[in-house]
């Protein structure tokens, strides 16, 4: 699962980006994509490793991908915009980052700290890249519809969602709001719109303005997070035993790095089901709304072929209890067949044919 930073320059996104993975940023490197994998805090996993002891604790994970800011207003910076497109389009989900926070020392994208308009100028870039993809494929589709072709009652089935497209695009209306039927989404999934994809907002702000809840949140945008890029990157930076001191200095409860991967994890459908034992506990990801068999396969794809049932109890009524005895003898442990939907949190013993 890839989330990909977008944001003009200036704006922190890179801050962002080293914040969020506990990565050092090379001053003198090249101005391209950088990659990282970062783990999903997850505290009901060090709740369970208190009742089995593993030999270790796996968090699920997902990726960032910082990909650098470009001024769209010199044709440079429209042609690197057009150049880092393919990677923007591989991502499943968007977070984009604006600023919000005056320094002298970081001259301000266009003079001026406006984290509304920088918001639209962005959102606007999407809609337009889509736009540009649809409009020429609609063309492209028109003149094959003029001559006999086998293919053509599919290609006119991907006109008629190609030109609602096109509308909602023209009305400045995301493509997620016109594509809900799963065949019509599988008939557009090879263009990757961007539009279609969750987003997540970033107010990058100063210090001062922590406390300040104003949002550049829009009808599509899943949340809108505010944060100091600067002060996450500090705390990234710190031993762990450090971390805590200097949170409570600044009145911090927890880093927003911790939320922001939580809400990014959850914008892209997933969620967690763990297992436990003596050797791992472990969250697995699932798409939310997947069932047993599903998150049998996740493990193993034996585990999903030779399928009997799933011994599934919640963390929460497993927590309640004390221990799987307890909630054993409580009847809080179930067993659960093939069309169970399993819920974030689940603890799963997946029972097979061996």
């Amino acid at each position: 699962m890839k989330i990909a930073l977008v944001g003009l320059p200036k704006s922190g996104k890179s801050t962002v980006f080293t914040a969020v993975t506990e990565t050092k940023v090379d001053p003198y490197a090249a101005p391209e994509p950088r990659h990282a994998v970062v783990r999903v805090p997850d505290e009901r996993l060090s709740q369970l490793a208190k009742l089995c002891d593993p030999k270790k604790i796996t968090e699920a994970q997902i990726e960032f991908v910082d990909v650098p800011g470009c001024s769209l207003d010199d044709s440079h910076g429209q042609a690197e915009w057009r150049r880092l497109m393919p990677t923007v389009r591989m991502a499943d989900l968007l977070v984009l980052v604006v600023r919000d926070f005056e320094n002298s020392a970081v001259p301000a994208h266009k003079n001026r700290v406006d984290a509304k308009s920088d918001f639209d100028e962005v959102w606007q870039e999407l809609l337009f890249a889509d736009l540009d993809t649809v409009t020429n494929r609609v063309e492209k589709l028109e003149k094959a519809l003029k001559k006999p072709s086998r293919a053509h009652d599919a290609e006119q089935r991907e006109l008629a969602v190609l030109l609602r497209c096109r509308e909602a695009l023209e009305s400045e209306q995301p493509l997620s709001s016109v594509l809900h039927a799963d065949e019509e989404r599988k008939l557009v999934a090879s263009f990757a719109f961007l539009t279609q994809k969750p987003l997540v907002g970033i107010r990058n702000v100063s210090d001062s303005k922590l406390d300040d809840k104003s949002t550049v949140a829009a009808a599509h945008v899943a949340e809108t997070i505010t944060l100091s890029a600067s002060i996450e990157a500090d705390i990234a930076q710190l031993d762990p035993a450090d971390r805590l001191a200097f949170m409570a200095e600044l009145g911090i409860e927890s880093p927003a790095r911790d939320r922001l991967i939580r809400t990014c994890y959850h914008a892209c459908g997933l969620i967690s089901f763990l297992t436990m034992g003596p050797d791992e506990v472990r969250a697995w990801t699932i798409p939310s709304g997947a069932n047993t068999v599903e998150a049998a396969a996740r493990i193993h794809t034996d585990l999903a072929r030779s399928f009997i049932r799933a011994e599934t109890v919640s963390f929460a009524d497993l927590m309640a209890h004390s221990d799987m005895k307890g909630a054993r003898a409580a009847g809080k442990v179930r067993k659960e067949g093939k069309a169970y939907i399993v819920q974030d949190g689940d603890i799963l013993n997946i029972l097979a044919n061996a």
